[in-house]
């Protein structure tokens, strides 16, 4: 199984504009619309001004390129680096990619800064809960298995080490699990973009999952845009528009991802305060950040904090951040002073 089956292979809660991309062949003013599956969803490439000739090639270095993602932070695949590091039972320096550095010390900061609610080593919590490699429970887990579960995670538990141009992560719980699938969708992304970068594409369009990306104009030589889904099952459903500007985005929503168990819903967004999915009104918080990376991380972080904390680090790092919230009646949104700046329309 795939890194990212924490989403379930669904289209996340980023939908790109079909017309932007409309696929007409050969068309002098059609993006090159390249798509494929990762990691248990999905990634869909669009570029303009480029040769519709490059296409073949161009996707098996796409497709490479994720594979080697998968390779590196999977926990589905056992003989990944992200596995071998969880499986071992050392507490000294383990030597890892600069790519392996690089997301994890992005994650510990994120986490820092939303008091550990978006926390890389809940990954014990994630798999008795039934979202990671292991299966879903029959029965809901009892307060003894959380707090077991709990017990073997914590952010304080584990750093980066960089010197003399090597990479190092270290744990000093030998169990300390971390997974990293929360930002996994946001690394690929920014991975591809700089895969086009070297192929000398400097108009694109480029998606994994939730998580999007975006340089220059469309075929059409228009900004790229992207629409941020309501909060329902329903698919193209959108409920605003934005032009990322260069910027990434990516949404996290508890209403797409969940089971049903002894007549409860289950939302694969756990609380590492408490062990437990959360509950509360906020169903879908969306973040635009310089990398997808980030975006993707602070999504998280901000879905597990809920609605009044989530305004509050959204405000306090200034961060372009949109909330959906759910009330008696139907919906409500939030969007923070730097979000507006990317805001093309809303919809009720």
């Amino acid at each position: 199984m795939e890194l990212l089956r924490l989403r379930y292979g669904l289209l996340a809660a980023v939908l790109l504009l079909s017309a932007c991309d409309s696929a007409a062949p050969q068309a002098t003013k059609q993006a090159l619309v390249l798509e494929g599956k990762t990691m248990g969803t999905y990634w869909r490439v669009s570029v303009a001004g480029v040769d519709s000739a490059r296409a073949p090639a161009l996707r098996k270095k796409i497709q490479a390129q994720l594979d080697a993602d998968d390779r590196l932070l999977s926990t589905w695949k056992p003989d990944s680096a992200l596995s071998r590091f969880n499986q071992s039972r050392s507490t000294a320096p383990w030597p890892v990619s600069e790519a392996m550095s690089d997301i994890v010390t992005t994650s510990l900061r994120i986490g820092r800064k939303t008091d550990s609610a978006m926390d890389i080593t809940i990954g014990p919590l994630v798999n008795l809960w039934g979202f990671g490699p292991e299966k879903q429970p029959i029965n809901t887990p009892d307060q003894a298995q959380i707090e077991a579960a709990r017990a073997l995670t914590g952010l304080e538990h584990l750093r980066v080490i960089n010197s003399a141009g090597q990479q190092w992560l270290q744990k000093d719980l030998p169990a300390l699990y971390v997974d990293l699938s929360t930002v996994g969708e946001g690394f690929a992304a920014d991975r591809l973009a700089r895969l086009m970068e070297r192929e000398g594409i400097s108009r694109y369009l480029v998606s994994v999952g939730g998580a999007v990306t975006t340089r220059g104009l469309n075929a059409e030589g228009r900004a790229w845009r992207v629409a941020i889904q309501k909060p329902t099952d329903r698919e193209n459903a959108a409920q605003a528009i934005v032009d990322l500007n260069g910027h990434g985005i990516s949404t996290s929503g508890s209403y797409r991802n969940y089971y049903e168990l002894n007549g409860q819903r289950i939302s694969h967004v756990i609380d590492p305060t408490t062990g437990r999915p959360i509950q509360h009104r906020l169903v879908s918080a969306t973040v635009i950040a310089p990398t997808a990376l980030e975006a993707d991380g602070w999504d998280t972080g901000l879905m597990v904090l809920g609605v009044e904390k989530a305004k509050k680090v959204a405000l306090k790092e200034g961060l372009a951040v949109y909330l959906i919230v759910k009330e008696d009646n139907g919906f409500t949104t939030w969007m923070s002073p730097q979000f507006t700046s990317f805001l093309l329309s809303e919809k009720n």
